[in-house]
């Protein structure tokens, strides 16, 4: 069982702590909360005049909190036209509730130094708000959720939301919203899904405004109270914000292979396989050697899943899944897809991954593949930190998917330039290693010790098993050693508060040093 190291019992800004205490199955019951609503009335004009007019409408206040979410990635633009129109109001203390925080997200640094936003949650962090949040710009602790425990959230009232802004890529004057259409299509609006159902208030901002009704429809005009139309909600070229290649570097290419070799040696690849593969280039490579395989196995699998890249189209227009449940597009050629193509459908991000609802969609995924920053002989993976505790992402779907999946799969290579990335303790816990079943790198493949079943049959495939502590060692001596054991004092301010999906406390993130 994974134990989470250094947690205080009360964290200021955050409040009392429920602590991590191992992978737990849900409660038989759970109890979601009350949604306020506010009925149309005859007459109401849903269309607004602008940002500004929104706010007025739906009395945002200081403290309120506001969600976004981030389907068009690197090129969202609707956060940063909010909190501007927040700060020329002045308001302070707002917090937000961003399914993730890209690069492009830069000037919410400035209103976290302001006071204009005070607290923050969000499942991923990246660019110069990351950096901002690891040296304590914000006042409160980000609490970094992942994509299933944040819909679980959402939907208890843990995480309340005032109001819900949808950056809606085509909408009509009744607030039917689209992910398919216009200019900055982006595919499905899984993660806005959860928001809209739960939000006090619900503002759609749209630079394609349609006639009334639109089709199709991703969300309808009865979860929507008002609609904005602006100039321009983003730029969809930003999907593309990250690998999504695959590698062609060699060792990447060796670790795709074996990941491949193992997906075929556990027994899951047969008719009704079901797989995810996140976006990077690895994972994508190895997408590519399962594809082959399943083809000339003549397997058909039930359904590929998650952010969806055109790599994974290509398994379905090849006849290789059923379908495809998309919570987000991680390419324009996928975006393509969902609009054309019946067989690709929307999931929103409860349906993905919520562990409280009737039947989360990662509960039924063979393989799911996973990256790494750094991985320990315990079997934690952190993708949520990097060199000296900078804050370089968060969980996503990580956690969920490994949770999930009969065979999850970490594929990272044994170090990088800034040393070992299969190490003695990871600087931070995303992903606790009881749910982690195999570690794939250049050198060989470890087995978790639970697993004993797909050590066998790995084995008896002629796959290259070695133990964790043998990755370890050989990451060590290819690197040149131990890097600088990285600072943990208790006496720096937490500035991040990790909830498993669950909504424990798995870890914390203390301030950087400046």
């Amino acid at each position: 069982m994974t134990t989470p190291r250094d947690i205080p019992e009360h964290i200021d800004g955050f409040g009392p702590v429920r602590r991590f205490r191992g992978v737990e199955p849900p409660p038989s019951v759970v109890t979601r909360a009350a949604t306020r609503v506010s009925p149309f009335t005859s007459g109401h004009e849903k269309l607004l005049r602008d940002i500004d007019a929104a706010f007025d409408a739906c009395g945002i206040r200081d403290g309120a909190t506001l969600s976004f979410h981030h389907h068009l990635r690197n090129g969202d633009q609707v956060l940063n036209q909010v909190l501007a129109v927040a700060a020329r109001r002045g308001l302070r203390d707002l917090r937000i509730a961003p399914s993730s925080l890209f690069a492009v997200h830069a000037p919410l640094v400035e209103h976290m130094r302001a006071g204009v936003v005070t607290a923050i949650s969000t499942a991923y962090a990246s660019g110069p708000v990351a950096e901002a949040l690891s040296r304590g710009v914000l006042r409160t602790p980000v609490v970094m959720t992942t994509h299933g425990g944040r819909a679980r959230a959402i939907e208890s009232g843990q995480l309340h939301i005032d109001v819900a802004f949808v950056a809606a890529p085509a909408a009509d004057r009744q607030g039917n919203l689209s992910g398919a259409e216009g200019p900055a299509a982006c595919g499905p609006l899984g993660y806005a899904m959860v928001d809209v159902q739960h939000a006090d208030r619900v503002v759609a901002v749209t630079d394609h405004l349609c006639p009334h009704p639109l089709c199709p429809i991703d969300i309808s005009q009865e979860k929507v109270d008002f609609v904005v139309a602006v100039e321009s909600i983003g730029d969809p070229k930003g999907i593309l914000s990250g690998t999504t290649r695959p590698t062609t570097d060699p060792v990447g290419l060796q670790i795709a292979q074996t990941a491949c070799q193992v997906i075929a040696a556990s027994g899951l690849l047969r008719d009704g396989f079901s797989f995810q593969t996140g976006a990077g280039g690895v994972s994508i490579a190895a997408s590519l050697y399962v594809k082959a395989l399943m083809a000339e196995r003549k397997v058909q699998g039930s359904f590929g899943a998650g952010g969806v890249t055109g790599y994974l189209v290509d398994m379905l227009e090849a006849g290789l899944f059923r379908t495809v449940f998309d919570v987000q597009c991680f390419d324009l050629r996928a975006v393509e897809s969902y609009r054309n193509d019946r067989r690709h459908q929307a999931m929103s991000a409860s349906l993905y991954a919520n562990p409280h609802n009737r039947g989360p969609l990662v509960e039924q995924l063979d393989a799911m593949l996973l990256g790494a920053a750094e991985v320990d002989v315990d079997f934690n993976v952190n993708v949520t930190t990097g060199t000296g505790g900078m804050i370089l992402g968060g969980s996503g779907g990580h956690s969920d998917t490994a949770a999930g999946a009969r065979l999850a799969m970490v594929t990272t290579r044994l170090a990088a330039s800034a040393g070992p990335k299969v190490v003695e303790r990871v600087g931070c816990i995303t992903t606790p290693g009881e749910t982690i079943d195999v570690v794939v790198t250049e050198a060989g493949v470890a087995v978790h010790p639970r697993r004993g079943d797909l050590r066998d049959r790995l084995g008896a495939a002629g796959v290259e098993l070695l133990t964790i502590e043998q990755l370890h060692a050989r990451a060590l001596a290819l690197s040149g050693g131990a890097p600088a054991e990285m600072a943990r004092q208790s006496d720096r301010r937490i500035v991040g508060v990790v909830e498993y999906r669950d909504g424990s406390v798995i870890d914390v993130i203390r301030q950087v040093a400046a």
